[in-house]
């Protein structure tokens, strides 16, 4: 069954709203480093970057984290393509995608090339190659053959999709993950830590973005 596309609320502040989940997918004035500071400084991000590095996401959203963690990939100067896999049930539209994006002029560049080929669920360039595996995640995650080295945890808040963040699904996360891999994420909802740690991870809880208190992070045996 095909996804169905997100339905977005515009706020006053120009960021994007879910209208099925009432929750924003970034401030417009934090987003970018609200994502450098949960995915890439939560997953000790460049300085794990290696060859074949592979970061997998539960919830593309509007496509900002990738960006990031695609930028800081060619600032670190590691060889070959960055592998990034992202999970997403309600994929944006065309015109919301590329509305959402121009909130961050710095990282228009990286963006041309996404929303040229948008909607896509596979992109393969010099330093980046990506897949959108499409539908919920409760589904599509235990199907999927890979694993990867870095999780962003990145679904609509756990009060309003628990499914996203539920033991199961956490157990698949931690199935799909290599040895030493991590994950990180905004919440620090104690259910979502002793769910991850069910899953193998040794997990934590640490100084969150802005007004946020705390957000969890962890890394699984290995």
């Amino acid at each position: 069954m095909d996804p169905k596309t997100a339905a977005l609320i515009w706020q006053d502040d120009g960021s994007p709203r879910s209208a099925l989940f009432d929750d924003p997918y970034f401030s417009a004035s934090g987003g970018l480093h609200e994502a450098q500071h949960v995915f890439l400084t939560g997953n000790a991000l460049p300085a794990r970057y290696q060859s074949r590095f592979h970061i997998a996401e539960l919830g593309f959203g509007t496509g900002l984290n990738l960006l990031a963690a695609w930028r800081a990939w060619q600032k670190s100067g590691t060889a070959g393509p960055l592998r990034f896999t992202s999970f997403e049930a309600y994929p944006l539209d065309h015109p919301d995608m590329e509305k959402a994006l121009m909130a961050w002029p710095e990282l228009a560049e990286l963006a041309a090339p996404l929303l040229a080929a948008w909607p896509c669920t596979r992109l393969s360039l010099p330093s980046l190659e990506f897949e959108l595996i499409l539908g919920e995640a409760t589904t599509t995650l235990p199907l999927w053959k890979g694993r990867a080295d870095a999780w962003f945890l990145d679904g609509f808040s756990p009060d309003k999709n628990p499914e996203m963040w539920g033991s199961t699904l956490m157990a698949e996360v931690g199935a799909h993950t290599e040895p030493a891999g991590t994950f990180a994420t905004y919440t620090a909802a104690g259910h979502v830590r002793r769910a991850l740690a069910a899953a193998g991870f040794k997990t934590a809880r640490t100084k969150g973005f802005g007004r946020k208190r705390h957000m969890s992070l962890g890394k699984m045996a290995g």
